[in-house]
């Protein structure tokens, strides 16, 4: 397949949409809780030193397979070699999961937006709130559908005059946001004893959980190991040096967790007075505890409005991205239309969705391994295939085509000045930290290990 296609139409198009696709509910959300959990700075550090080697390692070799290839997953690993062909089967069919479930999160945070902008904090610092709403029949599915409409709206315009030009709007509106509410947080009175927690490294943090858990998270936050990078790195220009691209993306993503830690873990330490208990919530701390802390501030409606704005243009961008991923895999593979091929995802997320959104209500009673439904196809794409399709991915490029096919790709469009770091990481370092994760989150998943 030749590299005719849509594309984006300059470099800082493709690093803001593809920023943009790495900024989501992983950084706003998942972050900032496992930073607390693992120890602050420890895991901070952690993560900022696999961000610029594992996860640089695995970016820009899925980004040069697809701008290599031209075509989404399901097609670039067979361009290569078509004995290969099935780990763009198996990466294509992880956003095929994550999607749905993902919108039914996105449904969350179109409730709490419209909440706080009606100045209804108050009532959503309730104990009772989130969950009365979840359990629900109607209103969770409406808002899942809102935001699925606006997200496939985006798609439908294609890559330049949809997702590049809603990225490039988006991002610096975000990044704005989440310095200005970062910065009135750490001002808070108590809020230094939880900027020191969250930045200063402790050694006995520093073991094998934090590491894995940081590792896992580095999935989750840069859109790694299920087809986006690549479908991504298929729009970009050739002339676009790749290297600098990727770089330029893992500051974006990174930069965006941290300034989410630093906003998220001082204001619960003020509203805590410094319990740092309050921080392992979990998945909870943004529907459950964050409502309470807005609550409990000066204008902290207002605190509360800007914030799921914020978190509603990150999880937007991110939810655009797999749906473009979805679409694109269904025009390459089946030849359909752009519209017909957004119209067909938007009834199969609706339909893939009704149970994630039902298992917190009337299908609650019903579990998969003890998991809900959500809570299982977070488990099956997370812990299971995307370490497995990374794993794949890396002895696909090292012992198969060899790792010059990305060199060359690289150094088409510019210097590669990581080389020998990417040489050693894809042959050696990243399959054995991927079997690591892998075995890691099973056991955790499965409750065979707690930390």
């Amino acid at each position: 397949m030749s590299n005719e296609r849509s594309g984006f139409s300059s470099r800082i198009g493709f690093v803001l949409a593809t920023a943009g696709s790495a900024v989501g509910l992983g950084n706003i959300w998942r972050f900032p809780y496992l930073a607390a959990k693992y120890g602050g700075g420890s895991f901070l550090l952690v993560y900022l030193i696999l961000t610029v080697t594992f996860g640089f390692t695995l970016m820009i070799t899925e980004v040069a397979l697809g701008r290599k290839s031209g075509t989404s997953a399901i097609n670039a690993f067979g361009y290569f070699n078509k004995k290969y062909s099935f780990i763009g089967y198996l990466t294509s069919f992880i956003p095929f999961i994550i999607f749905p479930y993902y919108c039914v999160i996105g449904g969350w945070v179109t409730k709490f937006l419209l909440v706080s902008i009606k100045g209804q904090t108050h009532a959503a610092a309730s104990d009772t709130f989130f969950t009365g709403f979840i359990s629900q029949l109607a209103e969770p599915m409406i808002c899942l559908l809102v935001f699925l409409a606006i997200t496939t709206a985006v798609v439908i315009l294609g890559v330049k005059g949809g997702i590049e030009r809603v990225s490039t709007f988006m991002m610096p509106i975000l990044v704005l946001l989440l310095v200005g509410i970062s910065l009135f947080c750490i001002t808070r009175p108590g809020a230094m004893e939880g900027v020191a927690y969250y930045l200063k490294p402790s050694i006995k943090h520093l073991g094998p959980t934090t590491f894995l858990a940081a590792l896992g998270q580095l999935f989750y936050s840069m859109s790694l190991a299920m087809g986006i990078m690549i479908t991504f790195g298929s729009y970009m220009p050739k002339k676009s040096d790749l290297e600098k691209s990727v770089s330029q993306v893992e500051i974006f993503d990174t930069g965006i967790a941290f300034l989410a830690g630093l906003m998220i873990v001082p204001s619960v330490f003020v509203f805590s007075n410094g319990d740092p208990s309050m921080l392992a919530k979990g998945p909870s701390l943004m529907f459950v505890m964050l409502p309470k802390v807005f609550d409990s501030m000066a204008f902290g409606n207002i605190l509360a409005a800007v914030f799921f704005i914020l978190v509603f243009f990150a999880a937007l961008t991110s939810a655009i991205s797999l749906l473009e991923t979805l679409v694109a895999v269904i025009m390459d593979k089946f030849h359909i239309k752009r519209v017909t091929a957004c119209i067909l995802m938007f009834i199969i997320a609706c339909l893939m969705a009704i149970p994630s959104s039902f298992g917190f209500g009337i299908w609650s009673h019903i579990t998969i391994m003890g998991f809900s439904f959500l809570d299982f196809f977070d488990f099956l794409s997370n812990s299971v295939l995307m370490p497995i399709a990374a794993f794949l991915t890396c002895i696909f490029v090292a012992y198969i085509i060899k790792p010059d096919v990305i060199i060359n790709e690289v150094e088409s469009s510019g210097e590669f000045k990581r080389k020998p770091l990417f040489l050693v990481m894809i042959k050696y370092l990243a399959p054995i930290c991927i079997i690591a994760i892998l075995v890691f989150s099973i056991m955790e998943g499965l409750g065979l290990i707690t930390v």
